[in-house]
């Protein structure tokens, strides 16, 4: 439950000390800038060298948290973190490299063609296949978002699969983990258990990661402008973000 006094005034996190702490982060609009389409978002190389420098000084205990898949989550982080949770929990690749995945729910083959009709009302109306998922993007083609909303939610009531509204996006997935699940699954195995968590997310896809954290003792902080969320600390965005990490080391 998002609490009204967390959603206006959320102060400034405090500077991290990387001892005994589980770093969660999310990526696009946390350690990246959106782009316009989902594959515009590309390596870079302040971003990686701090990757390469945390992983080490956390003892191991950083995991990215995002919608992207996992393919998607190494090409643009250049493999630098090993623990990922992709699509959202669907699939996690855990600190020691193991791979686990949920089950395809069967309604997405056939939401996949309605989704691309949809999209072709509109050039700016991007659909991105993650193989337990489809997401219309409409940043490009922002006149369309009501109607994209909508016809998500009729998706998703009439097939069972799970609707995740996001920033311009609408996802329909494979009902199982979200993020909150997967900072949890984390935080019960090495290196993670027993460490105080700290997650950094944007979205409201973020909101269970928020609160999975907080329910660990930790914190969950929210990157950019300011909304009703669970989150206790807020970053001003993704540029906050980076020197706020940097500062740790």
């Amino acid at each position: 439950m998002i609490s009204e006094e967390l959603t206006v005034g959320l102060p400034a996190p405090k500077p991290l000390r990387l001892e005994a702490t589980a770093l969660f982060l999310d990526l696009d609009g946390t350690l990246a800038p959106f782009a316009a389409r989902p594959q515009d978002v590309r390596p870079d190389p302040r971003r990686t060298r701090l990757l390469e420098r945390l992983e080490p000084a956390l003892d191991g205990r950083l995991a990215v948290v995002s919608g992207r898949t996992l393919a998607d989550v190494d090409r643009i982080l250049e493999g630098r973190v090993t623990a990922v949770a992709a699509v959202h929990g669907l699939v996690r690749r855990e600190a020691d490299g193991s791979l686990s995945q949920t089950p395809c729910h069967p309604a997405l083959e056939t939401v996949r063609e309605q989704c691309r009709e949809f999209a072709r009302r509109d050039p700016g109306l991007i659909v991105e296949d993650k193989g337990l998922s489809v997401t219309l993007h409409y940043r490009l083609a922002p006149a369309h978002g009501h109607a994209a909303r909508r016809w998500a939610e009729e998706m998703a009531a009439t097939t069972g699969l799970v609707l995740q509204h996001g920033d311009m996006v609408e996802e329909l997935r494979t009902p199982g983990p979200n993020k909150g699940d997967s900072v949890a699954e984390f935080l019960e195995l090495p290196p993670f258990a027993g460490a105080r968590p700290v997650f950094l997310g944007d979205d409201a896809t973020d909101e269970h990661g928020f609160e999975a954290v907080q329910a660990h003792g930790g914190v969950g902080i929210l990157i950019g402008p300011g909304r009703p969320t669970a989150a206790r600390r807020r970053l001003l965005g993704v540029e906050e973000a980076l020197a706020w990490l940097e500062a740790a080391l």
